[in-house]
């Protein structure tokens, strides 16, 4: 059973940086294609970006492109977003979330494992 940890998330004033962490342990991560979503207050949960289980292939949603990063390090079994140029509007709870990587849900809400959540507030 993968289990996935997030951490990162925080404070920041807009325009401000921060980058999220999320561990993953009981599996091994380059089995796994891997995203980001998040949800805001009184909003459904949405996608932000996905990465393959090598990194070759990256997706995000429009509204991040150009200011949001996935990377990962499977020897770390780790995924990463670094989120710059931050928008009040990226307030939410992020959650990262992991898919056996023969399919190729990327922007679904059908993964089979997520985390708890990390929460970042970023003030105008």
């Amino acid at each position: 059973q993968l289990q996935l940890v997030e951490s990162g998330g925080g404070l920041v004033q807009a325009g401000g940086s921060l980058r999220l962490s999320c561990a993953a342990s009981g599996g091994t991560s380059s089995n796994y294609n891997m995203g980001w979503f998040r949800q805001a207050p009184g909003k459904e949960r949405e996608f932000v970006g996905a990465i393959s289980w090598a990194g070759g292939t990256v997706h995000y949603t429009d509204s991040v492109k150009g200011r949001f990063t996935i990377s990962r390090d499977n020897a770390k079994n780790t995924l990463y977003l670094q989120m710059n140029s931050l928008k009040p509007e990226d307030t939410a709870v992020y959650y990262c979330a992991a898919d056996p990587r023969y399919r190729s849900n990327w922007r679904s809400q059908s993964y089979e494992y997520w985390g708890q959540g990390t929460q970042v507030t970023v003030s105008s």
